[in-house]
């Protein structure tokens, strides 16, 4: 006599929908996240303070495609990060625009614009560099 479902056949449709439900879950968690924190850096206010920049770094991120035409992309993303010092000691690292990521070097001091996590500029002071 076969048991009710088919056998291990009846588990897979279960199985598939709960790893289909936890990917679900965690597009969901990671959405809300993303929502929240933007929401968080609109509340905050703008601060402009004295900071220092202590270092830089970089996140490179590939995504592979395979097309139907037996194609392969491979498309290459870079993040900019740059963790600044504060005259308390505390620091921060905030996603910097590549554009601006250049030009900022460590040791730099000026003043740091921001709201919550999100850059809105740094001003170098400009005699640092002279002798």
């Amino acid at each position: 006599m076969m048991p009710l479902g088919g056998g291990m056949f009846g588990i897979l449709p279960i199985i598939f929908f709960i790893v289909f439900g936890l990917v679900i879950v965690i597009f969901i968690v990671t959405a809300a996240r993303g929502v929240a924190q933007w929401s968080r850096n609109n509340h905050s206010p703008v601060l402009t303070v004295e900071a220092r920049v202590v270092a830089k770094r970089t996140s490179v991120s590939h995504n592979h495609h395979h097309h139907d035409d037996s194609m392969d992309h491979m498309n290459t993303s870079t993040s900019y990060y740059v963790t600044f010092e504060f005259e308390s000691g505390d620091r921060l690292e905030l996603h910097v625009p590549g554009s601006e990521y250049g030009y900022l070097v460590e040791g730099d001091i000026g003043r740091l614009t921001f709201q919550g996590t999100r850059y809105k500029g740094f001003e170098r002071y400009p005699d640092q560099y002279q002798s």
